[in-house]
This record gives structure tokens, C-alpha cells and sequence, in this order.
């Protein structure tokens, strides 16, 4: 089973997907992210596998990504500041 998400920064959310999916007894659970801030974490044993980019601690918006609702739809993404 595989689990896609946008970004893991402290890992809480990821990991409890992946305790509730683990009751259903897959044959494996790897984990693929487009963003991963791993020096927010607070949990460490996930299990990503496959990170697009490790990103420095700043808010994006664009290609899916919004703020307060706008420009989630901007074809690439941007760094807000804010």
C-alpha cells in the first residue's frame, strides 16, 4: 500500500494513517511526499520512502498548494512571505 501527501513536517498525521491502515494488514506501507521537513518531526518511525524535495521552513503557495484560498492554482509553486 502506498500513501501519497503533499508535505510531512511533524509526522503526526502520517503517522496516524499509518497505524490505522497497519490494522488492515497490508503486505507492505511506504509513504511518497512531494515536501518533507524532517527537522519538524516529532515522530520518527514513518515509513517514507520516497521524498520529492526536502524544503526549508517557509509557507508555499501554487501547483495545489494555497493560501487562504488563492493561488492554489498557479502552475508552479512560490514561496508566500508573509
Amino acid at each position: 500500500m502506498v500513501i501519497v501527501d503533499e508535505v510531512v513536517d511533524t509526522g503526526l498525521t502520517m503517522h496516524y494513517l499509518c497505524r490505522a491502515l497497519s490494522m488492515r494488514k497490508p503486505e507492505s506501507l511506504t509513504a511518497v511526499v512531494l515536501f518533507d521537513r524532517p527537522y519538524r518531526r516529532l515522530v520518527d518511525d514513518l515509513p517514507v520512502r520516497y521524498v520529492g524535495f526536502t524544503v526549508p521552513d517557509e509557507f508555499y503557495a501554487g501547483y495545489g498548494f494555497d493560501l487562504e484560498e488563492r493561488w492554489r492554482n498557479l502552475p508552479d509553486l512560490h514561496v508566500v512571505r508573509v
